[in-house]
């Protein structure tokens, strides 16, 4: 049986100086420099990537959020996002941890089937997963081509525009697959709603 080993008071000093160092340039320095590269690098991410309209912060490019009226209806000038089970709140961000087997689970997936054909006057058919299925955060601010493209003539009708006038801008706010190849394509809601309200009625 080996003998205890005693810190003598000179090597306590030292590990507490070490861990005071580490402490002041992990947790203080390194964490500044960062922050301060980022914010020349790329400042707009580095705060959040928020968007601006009239000067005023109106989210951020990264978290989704609801298009409703003070009682919770989806506005019919807007495109929609995805369901959240977090009701897209960033402090409760998460999935309804329902599995795919769920009975629960496919009868809100009906439901809202239901509900999103009858809100854009396409067949239920026609409604795409996404549109149906929350992400797994809760915060997806990017919806399917396919899920956008069914909202076409809902806004289109509710702004009084042509069809082809809304589908412009969606085209021009659809973003491809990073590098060509990873990913889906996808449509950021907020930055296309922003865009409606800039360029229509």
């Amino acid at each position: 049986m080996s003998a205890p080993v005693y810190l003598t008071g000179r090597q306590l000093v030292a590990g507490v100086r070490a861990m005071l160092v580490a402490t002041l340039v992990l947790g203080l320095l390194y964490p500044l420099l960062i922050i301060g590269v980022a914010q020349v690098i790329a400042p707009g991410r580095a705060d959040g990537s928020l968007v601006h309209t009239g000067g005023q912060v109106v989210g951020s490019s990264l978290i989704g959020q609801g298009f409703v009226d003070s009682a919770g209806t989806p506005l019919s000038q807007y495109f929609q996002s995805r369901p959240s089970a977090a009701n897209y709140d960033g402090k409760a961000s998460g999935g309804s941890n329902l599995g795919p087997n769920s009975p629960d689970l496919a009868q809100q997936i009906e439901q809202r089937r239901a509900a999103i054909a009858a809100f854009n006057g396409v067949p239920p058919a026609d409604v795409p997963a996404d549109a149906v299925t929350a992400s797994a955060s809760g915060l997806d601010p990017g919806i399917s081509p396919a899920y956008a493209a069914i909202q076409v003539g809902r806004v289109a009708a509710e702004r009084g525009v042509p069809a082809a006038t809304v589908t412009a801008l969606l085209q021009q706010a659809t973003v491809g697959r990073d590098l060509g190849f990873i990913g889906a394509p996808y449509v950021n809601v907020l930055q296309l709603n922003q865009s409606l309200d800039q360029h229509l009625p």
